[in-house]
């Protein structure tokens, strides 16, 4: 009793970006599934880390500290998970369909981050998006969106600035 009562106070005193991200929280399920993409072929390299901490900060609008306990939660979260069902449910819930369609849009900006799709990404955005209720037109069309803006960054990246730089 007590420990619940302590539970309470910290969640009542502690500000937004502080708190613990209950099993519940559609940020969690959200970050468990981008979680296990960015493991999926077996290598996380540090684009990928990298663009899994923007992507959570951007879209839930956490600062570093909170980012970071997201993620080692969505950590232990993903290796406790026997299937994927209380993460879609839970986003199922918490989401209207713009909503989701958002969440399989960064997994696939997940996908894309270290410049390839792995087979094995592919398979899990679409069995994902098929759970998410996220149709096969729209699915396709998310990652047709995220390879076009990908291709815009990389022609507008850092070297396309040192050549206009070095042009003028």
């Amino acid at each position: 009793m007590f420990d619940r009562l302590k539970s309470f106070m910290v969640e009542v005193t502690s500000a937004p970006g502080e708190r613990d991200f209950q099993p519940d929280d559609y940020r969690l399920a959200a970050a468990s599934l981008l979680v296990h993409l960015v493991h999926a072929d077996g290598v996380v390299d540090q684009a990928e880390s990298q663009r899994l901490r923007e992507i959570i900060a951007n879209n839930f609008q956490l600062d570093s500290v909170a980012t970071t306990r997201l993620i080692r939660s969505a950590e232990e979260s993903d290796k406790e998970a026997v299937d994927f069902y209380h993460f879609t449910n839970t986003l199922k819930h918490a989401l209207d369909d713009e909503g989701r369609q958002r969440i399989v849009e960064m997994m696939w900006e997940i996908a894309f981050a270290d410049g390839k799709v792995h087979e094995l990404e592919e398979n899990i955005v679409a069995r994902l998006s098929e759970l998410l209720g996220v149709s096969p037109h729209d699915r396709v069309r998310l990652r047709h969106h995220v390879a076009e803006k990908r291709s815009r960054e990389s022609v507008s990246g850092p070297w396309s600035q040192k050549l206009t730089e070095q042009q003028g």
